[in-house]
Order: structure tokens, then C-alpha cells, then sequence
């Protein structure tokens, strides 16, 4: 048992003295890598899944890093990564010809960044793809198009 724990911990240690720059990631498609770069923008999509790009024109970048919504909430607000250097340590996988990791956990990050990662606003709203609401915990029942209808009388004047 002890020996696993050891061979668990020196193996990470070896994945992260080998982080490879983000513009190596197609040298290591199919392989649990650790790829470091700087974040320059930070995306979000109409679905609510966020990008980490490491270049300017995310078109013509060579990798990217890819936070699906239901992620969010245990890595916390990936927009304060912009502008700063990261780690992080996954699976690459080919996506539409491009290199990316899925960032799924928040201890797939390493470096100073990825330590200081302020968890979600409060009104931040996952299920509606970031957008900010003041938030209800109720929900709005929609109106409904019928009219009211009245209760029959059940007197009957000409019976008495």
C-alpha cells in the first residue's frame, strides 16, 4: 500500500516537472500531460461553456482549455484566470482538429493563479450561461391564456 501511495506521489511529481508549453500540445494528443501558458482571454459560449484561449485569435490557436457549466460551480470563477499564467494537468483530445484539455476539477490546476480562484458570485446563474440575475428562489409560474370560470349555481329558483 505504501508503495503505491509513493510511486502515486512521485509520478505527480514528475507530470508537473514536465509541463509542456500550450503551443507542444499536438505532440501529446492522447496523453495525461501537464501544458502551462499564459490565459489571454477568457470565453464563454451561448451554452454557458467557458474557454481558456492562450492566444489572441482563438481560430488559429494551437490549444485551448474547456469548462463545461456543470463544472463551474467546483472550480469556481475560471474568468479570474485572464491574464495569468496557469498549469493544468489532463487528457489532450482532439476537438475539431484542436488540442484541448477538459478542465472538470479544480485540482487539475496548478500555479499561483490557479490557488486563488474566487469561487462563483452569488448571483452568478449557471443555468441561464452567466448571465448575472438578482435571483428569485422562486420560480415564475407562467400565465395561463384561460379564463376563469365561475362556479354553476345550484339553486334552482323554480324548484323551492
Amino acid at each position: 500500500m505504501a508503495r503505491i501511495a509513493l510511486l502515486l506521489l512521485s509520478s505527480a511529481a514528475i507530470l508537473h516537472a514536465d509541463c509542456y508549453p500550450f503551443d507542444q500540445a499536438s505532440k501529446h494528443i492522447g496523453e495525461i500531460v501537464c501544458i502551462r501558458g499564459r490565459v489571454v482571454k477568457v470565453s464563454a459560449s451561448s451554452c454557458g461553456t467557458h474557454y481558456l484561449n492562450f492566444c489572441e485569435n482563438y481560430l488559429v490557436c494551437p490549444f485551448t482549455v474547456v469548462v463545461f457549466p456543470g463544472h463551474l460551480e467546483q472550480i469556481g470563477d475560471v474568468r479570474s484566470l485572464q491574464d495569468r499564467e496557469i498549469e493544468i494537468d489532463g487528457l489532450i483530445k482532439l476537438y475539431k482538429g484542436v488540442p484541448e484539455i477538459v478542465l472538470a476539477e479544480s485540482s487539475q490546476l496548478h500555479g499561483e493563479a490557479a490557488s486563488h480562484i474566487p469561487p462563483l458570485p452569488k448571483n452568478y446563474d449557471v443555468a441561464e450561461h452567466g448571465k448575472f440575475s438578482a435571483g428569485s428562489p422562486y420560480a415564475k409560474k407562467p400565465k395561463s391564456s384561460k379564463k376563469k370560470q365561475t362556479q354553476p349555481d345550484n339553486t334552482d329558483p323554480f324548484n323551492d
